[in-house]
């Protein structure tokens, strides 16, 4: 059972493969139905620190299925701003840094 916000596309090599599109949080007793229903014995998902996808672990783990979780990938280590202003701020320093050199700083 392959269950996704989107289509997969193009779909996955993995035989006898269900798709199901559906967006969460789906409660824990509809995810122990369905992962019943599917026979499903091992539940991959990623981890998104959310509680969206608390009843599908939390199923899975009254059921005794086996749960691995994928880990966020690091964000890149890259400047980044909270606000538009900051945002802002950081773009015209880069500019006179870069572009407009020490002059442009001056008000020259």
């Amino acid at each position: 059972l392959i269950r996704s916000v989107d289509p997969v596309e193009p779909r996955l090599a993995v035989p006898d493969a269900t798709y199901l599109l559906a967006r969460g949080p789906f409660r824990e007793a509809d995810e122990r139905a369905l992962l019943l229903e599917h026979c499903i014995d091992v539940v991959v998902s990623k981890n998104s620190g959310g509680e969206a996808t608390y009843g599908k672990i939390a199923a899975a783990r009254a059921l005794g299925i086996e749960v691995v979780m994928i880990r966020r990938p690091a964000l890149p280590d890259v400047p980044s701003a909270e606000t538009v202003e900051a945002l802002a701020a950081m773009v015209d320093h880069f500019l006179v840094s870069h572009f407009l050199g020490p002059a442009a700083e001056r008000g020259v």
